[in-house]
C-alpha cells in the first residue's frame, strides 16, 4: 500500500469515528500507537512482575488530549504521576476525577483488584485506547506506577520537553511483592549527607518499589540528629565526619520533613541509633558518658568497636530514655533501630545487662525493636527483628532467634552491601566483606542463604550503603548504581522468576533512564548497557 493510500484510508478512518461521535485524536494516536514500535515491554520490568503479558498491537500513544483519571483514594498518586509526565512531554495531562474529560486516559482505580495483589500489589492494562492501573489501595497503585513508566521511552525522564512520540508498551501486569519490607539502609553519620539528597535517594529507590529507609544517624564519627534535652549531641557530636569532612545535623523538624516526604513516596523511615558502641561522638559531647567522666576526644578514622557506653551508670539509661522518647515522638513507622554491632568494648555481661534495660525503653515509648544481628544473643522480644550482616551462611543465635519466632532481615555484607567494591581498582567503597560485582549482588536468595532461616523466617532484605568513602550524591550513586535494583528484584519479585541471564538483559534497559535523570552509575562490563 502507497504512503498516500493509507494516509487516504487512515483520514476515511478518522472522519468516520468523528460522524460517530468519537475524539479524532483519540483515533488517530490510537492508529499511529499501533503502528509504533515500543522502547521496551511489560516483561523488561525491573523489579520482574509475578505475570507479564506483552501485546505489541496494544501500544498506547500518551498525546496532548490525555487525562489522568482517579478515584479520592488514588488522587495523590495520580498527581505524582503527572508531575513524573509533564516536564518531558509538556502535555498539561490534568487529574479529573470519574469519567470527566473525554478522549484518552490513563485511569488509576482503587478497589475490585484481583484478590491476589494484596495491599501492595496492583494489575496494569495497557491498550491502544488507554492504561488501567487497579490496585486495593493507594500504595497499590503508587507501586503500579513504578511499573508504568518503565514502559514509557527513557526521555521520559528528561527535565526539559523533548519533541517526539510517547509510545506505552502494550500488554497486563499483574504483580505482588514477595517480600513485605523491602529497605535500602543510607549511613548520614559517616558523612553527612543534606535533606536535599536524602530526598534525592528516598526518589531514586522508590523507582524499584523499595518501601523502607534505614538512615544510619549515629555513630563514633558523627550524631546526625537534633536531641532536645541533650542539645550537644548535635551541637558538638554532629560537626565531624570521617576525614575531617564538614559535618551537620538534621534538626527535628528536618527530620520530620524527611519522614513525610518517603512518606509520600511510600516509604517508612526507620531511625538508627547505634549502642551501646559505635558512640564516639555521644562519648565526646558529653562527658558523663564515660565511665570516668571525661570526654572523649573527636574521631574521624573509620576504625570500630572501640567506644561503649557506660553500663554500669544510671544517667546511660537516663541518655538512651530521652533519645528514643524524642524520636519515637516524631517517627510515626513502628520500628526504632538500636544498632548493637561491633561492640567490642562492651564485656558480654555488660552486653546483656545493657540488652535488658533498654528494650523495655523501646516498648515504653511505643515502639518495636530493630537492630544489627548482634541483639539476637540478648534473647529479645518475638517481636524485635534481627538483620543479618554476616557473611557466612552460619549464626547459631539468628537460627535461634528465627527458631523463637523472630522475623529476620537479610543484609549478608558479602552480597547486600552496596559500599563493598565492585573490584580491587573501583575508587570507592571498601573491601572486608568482598568485593561485589553485579551478578554477586543479584544471585543470592534470603530464604536460602543462612542454615535455620527460612522463607517463612524472613521479614525482606536490606540493602546498606556505609558512607566511610562516600561524600556526594555521585558516590551514592556511583556504589548504589546498578546493585540496588537487583536487591530491590530479591525482595520483590518470585524466585521462579528470576535469573541473572535473564535480569542482566533486562538491567541493560534501565541505563538509559538513569542517564536521563543524571544517575552516575557504574557501568559493569557483566551489563550489555544499551
Amino acid at each position: 500500500m502507497s504512503k498516500r493510500l493509507s494516509r487516504t484510508v487512515l483520514g476515511v478512518a478518522v472522519l468516520s469515528l468523528v460522524t460517530l461521535g468519537l475524539p479524532a485524536t483519540a483515533s488517530a494516536d490510537t492508529a499511529a500507537a499501533q503502528h509504533a514500535k515500543a522502547e521496551r515491554t511489560v516483561t523488561d520490568v525491573v523489579p520482574a512482575p509475578v505475570a507479564a503479558k506483552a501485546d505489541p498491537r496494544a501500544n498506547f500513544r500518551l498525546s496532548p488530549a490525555t487525562v489522568i483519571r482517579a478515584d479520592r483514594e488514588g488522587k495523590q498518586v495520580a498527581e505524582y504521576l503527572a508531575g513524573l509526565l509533564r516536564p518531558a512531554t509538556g502535555y498539561r495531562l490534568p487529574v479529573v476525577t470519574g469519567h470527566r474529560g473525554g478522549g484518552p486516559a490513563i485511569s488509576l482505580e482503587t478497589g475490585h483488584a484481583d484478590h491476589r495483589v494484596g495491599t501492595e500489589g496492583y494489575q496494569l492494562k495497557v491498550s491502544s485506547s488507554g492504561v488501567t492501573l487497579k490496585a486495593n489501595t493507594d500504595e497499590g497503585l503508587f507501586l503500579g506506577v513504578q511499573t508504568l513508566r518503565q514502559l514509557f521511552p527513557s526521555a521520559i525522564d528528561a527535565k526539559t520537553v523533548q519533541h517526539r512520540s510517547w509510545v506505552v508498551s502494550g500488554g497486563t501486569v499483574l504483580d505482588y511483592p514477595r517480600f513485605g519490607y523491602r529497605s535500602a539502609m543510607l549511613d548520614v553519620a559517616r558523612h553527612f549527607f543534606t535533606p536535599a539528597q536524602v530526598k534525592l535517594y528516598i526518589d531514586q529507590i522508590a523507582q524499584y518499589k523499595i518501601n523502607t529507609l534505614h538512615l544510619h544517624l549515629s555513630d563514633d564519627q558523627g550524631w546526625r540528629i537534633e536531641i532536645k534535652s541533650w542539645p550537644k549531641l548535635a551541637t558538638v557530636g554532629g560537626q565531624t565526619a570521617v576525614g575531617g569532612a564538614p559535618g551537620g545535623y538534621y534538626t527535628q523538624e528536618q527530620y520530620k520533613d524527611l519522614v513525610r516526604y518517603a512518606a509520600s513516596r511510600h516509604i517508612t523511615v526507620v531511625p538508627e541509633i547505634d549502642m551501646p558502641g559505635h558512640t564516639n561522638a555521644a562519648q565526646h559531647s558529653y562527658a558523663e558518658l564515660n565511665c570516668d567522666g571525661v570526654a572523649v576526644p573527636p574521631r574521624t578514622d573509620i576504625e570500630v568497636g572501640y567506644s561503649s557506653l557506660c553500663i554500669g551508670k544510671d544517667i546511660t539509661y537516663k541518655f538512651v530514655d530521652d533519645v528514643v522518647r524524642e524520636l519515637a515522638a516524631i517517627t510515626p513507622g513502628k520500628y526504632i533501630n538500636i544498632g548493637g554491632d561491633e561492640a567490642h568494648s562492651t564485656t558480654p555481661e555488660d552486653y546483656q545487662t545493657f540488652a535488658k534495660k533498654v528494650h523495655p525503653i523501646v516498648a515504653k515509648h511505643g515502639k518495636l525493636i530493630t537492630g544489627w544481628h548482634d541483639i539476637a544473643k540478648t534473647n529479645p522480644p518475638v517481636s524485635a527483628v534481627p538483620q543479618f550482616w554476616g557473611t557466612t551462611g552460619t549464626d547459631a543465635n539468628v537460627a535461634a532467634a528465627a527458631a523463637r519466632g523472630n522475623k529476620i532481615l537479610m543484609s549478608p555484607a558479602n552480597k547486600a552491601y552496596l559500599d563493598m567494591k565492585y573490584n580491587p581498582q573501583t575508587p570507592l567503597g571498601l573491601d572486608w566483606a568482598a568485593l561485589i560485582e553485579v551478578k554477586d549482588g543479584y544471585d543470592w536468595d534470603p530464604a536460602t542463604y543462612l542454615q535455620g532461616v527460612t522463607e517463612k523466617n524472613v521479614l525482606g532484605v536490606e540493602a546498606p550503603l556505609w558512607s566511610e568513602t562516600l561524600i556526594t550524591s555521585d558516590n551514592i550513586e556511583f556504589m548504589a548504581f546498578p546493585r540496588l535494583p537487583g536487591h530491590a528484584e530479591i525482595g520483590w519479585s518470585p524466585k521462579a522468576s528470576r535469573s541473572w541471564d535473564a535480569y542482566r538483559l533486562r538491567l541493560a534497559k534501565q541505563g538509559p533512564r538513569w542517564v536521563q535523570q543524571g544517575i552516575d552509575f557504574y557501568r559493569s562490563t557483566q551489563v550489555d548497557w544499551k
